[in-house]
């Protein structure tokens, strides 16, 4: 089996087909809170980033990857590895699923899973870890029943609707190998 394989989904590399269903998710104004976007993004900067996704992540310290259900090529969600730090050995991790009726089919959970077990595999990381609104209960279930762990609470560190939020760090740290 191979390292991005699983048994309901499958993670792929952006392709430029990709083009719509990213400029839907990256204007989607109701994610904004968690991807940290302040303006929407054109289909011209949006197919420059998907010319670039090509990059090696040791490069841009970023890998975007497209979830999708094992039996067909429908993007269902996102799920990115970000601020990729090689010296330290850690990486953070952001994942989306677009539809309400693509929720709680087990597409999250495996996704995790297999890109935890590639930053294990392939890019040797002692942790991952996750910033999560503490009102993101779905995310959090995500991430603890996938072995992360509450590290941390940043306070008031998301402004939205004119108040803040606390925002969570789940950690997964790994032990080492001898």
């Amino acid at each position: 089996m191979k390292t991005l394989e699983g048994k309901k989904v499958y993670l792929r590399a952006l392709e430029p087909t990709d083009l719509e269903l990213l400029y839907e998710l990256e204007n989607n104004e109701s994610i904004w809170e968690v991807s940290h976007t302040q303006t929407p993004y054109s289909k011209f900067v949006l197919k420059q980033y998907l010319d670039n996704a090509h990059r090696d992540i040791y490069e841009v310290k970023q890998l975007r990857l497209v979830i999708c259900p094992s039996n067909d090529e429908r993007g269902v969600g996102f799920i990115d590895l970000f601020d990729f730090d090689p010296k330290n050995r850690r990486v953070g991790i952001g994942i989306v699923i677009f539809s309400e009726a693509d929720r709680q089919q087990g597409y999250a959970k495996e996704s995790l899973e297999l890109l935890c077990g590639y930053t294990r595999k392939h890019l040797q990381v002692h942790q991952v870890y996750a910033n999560i609104t503490e009102d993101n209960h779905a995310s959090i279930a995500l991430f603890e029943k996938a072995g992360f762990g509450k590290s941390g609470v940043k306070e008031d560190w998301i402004r939205t609707g004119g108040v803040y939020k606390n925002e969570l760090l789940y950690q997964k740290v790994y032990e080492e190998e001898s």
